[in-house]
């Protein structure tokens, strides 16, 4: 089962948000992006429901590197 999270590494432009639900969604993140960047110029709010998922979806923790 899935879960979903935010996924802040070097991809990620501002909280990792949009890459948390792109992998979660198995989608591209610019199409993402693009949508969200439209929704930004029109009048239905998605800053607000952005900065919700930011504030109450985890990190997603990294994987340990193991030397052998």
């Amino acid at each position: 089962m899935k879960k979903l999270f935010r996924i802040k590494n070097e991809s990620a432009l501002l909280g990792g948000v949009l890459s948390g639900f792109a992998d979660y969604l198995d989608v591209d993140v610019t199409l993402l992006r693009v949508f969200f960047l439209v929704g930004f110029f029109t009048p239905v709010p998605v800053v607000i429901p952005y900065i919700i998922a930011w504030a109450i979806m985890p990190v997603k923790p990294e994987m340990p590197i193991v030397h052998i």
